[in-house]
């Protein structure tokens, strides 16, 4: 009797436990759940941020291009017409970052026109880098500052795309301008720009290789007061002592004369 009732009593007791019992889910599946919700939130909130339009860039139109005829800069438009040029060639040789920091401490642009053998040595690429990182425009000015007249069709080509490559190694894009040596072109080398994508460049006056301005007051008088300074013009110095010396002169007289100072980024051929 007693075993039966105890056997009751136990069947009783397992009936009402298991009517009583709510399902409970493991803790480390209630976790894989709440994960699952607030990843699923995030996902929503970076698929939105995604699909945002980034603002776009606003394009600078040109404001000048350059007159083949005497190589100056016409204004385009309503740009301002009393501007000058200022062009720095034969860099990074001794001079040029010296002159780079002089001419953005005066927020004066400028183009750098580099030549190969100048870009040699980490430190030369250094140079080069800085200058860039300036803000400031590079030119071609070939790899050996050779006369393309007297050099081969392959030697012309050798001397503008070695430049570019080695450009494009160091600042990570080529040179926007092209400036043969001594002034003199080719129809091959013509040829070479073009498909580079350079706009080719010469100059409207220039003094700074001639004895008698080879010393800083005569060439800031020469620069500032030759008969040839026009609108426009494009004013041709180099990597030299006396250049940087006189530079921050040259920038200031021209200011004080009314002109401008054309940014090469504004020019006509170049990606704006």
């Amino acid at each position: 009797m007693k075993k039966t009732t105890w056997t009751i009593l136990a069947a009783l007791m397992f009936v009402l436990s298991a009517c009583g019992v709510t399902e409970e889910k493991p803790v480390a599946q209630q976790e894989s759940e709440e994960i699952t919700e607030v990843t699923s939130e995030e996902k929503v909130e970076a698929t939105q941020e995604v699909v945002e339009e980034a603002p776009l860039e606003e394009t600078q139109e040109p404001l000048y291009e350059i007159n083949q005829a005497n190589w100056t800069l016409q204004p385009i438009g309503d740009a301002n017409p009393k501007v000058v040029l200022l062009t720095i060639d034969d860099a990074p040789d001794k001079y040029a970052v010296e002159m780079a920091k002089t001419l953005k401490s005066l927020d004066a642009p400028a183009i750098f026109f580099v030549n190969g053998h100048f870009l040699e040595t980490d430190e030369e690429k250094a140079n080069l880098k800085e200058i860039y990182d300036m803000g400031f425009a590079i030119g071609n000015h070939t790899q050996t500052h050779a006369n393309l007249k007297e050099s081969s069709e392959e030697q012309q080509q050798e001397e503008i795309l070695k430049v570019n490559e080695t450009v494009e190694a160091v600042i990570g894009e080529k040179p926007k301008f092209f400036r043969a040596p001594f002034g003199v072109n080719t129809d091959f080398s013509k040829s070479i720009v073009q498909s580079e994508g350079m706009l080719l460049m010469n100059w409207t006056y220039g003094y700074d290789w001639e004895k008698d301005y080879m010393n800083a007051t005569s060439l800031k008088d020469i620069m500032l007061n030759t008969e040839y300074l026009t609108n426009g013009a494009n004013l041709l110095m180099h990597d030299r002592k006396w250049t940087a010396e006189a530079l921050l002169g040259i920038v200031e007289g021209f200011r004080a004369k009314g002109y401008d100072l054309i940014d090469p980024h504004t020019i006509k051929g170049i990606e704006q």
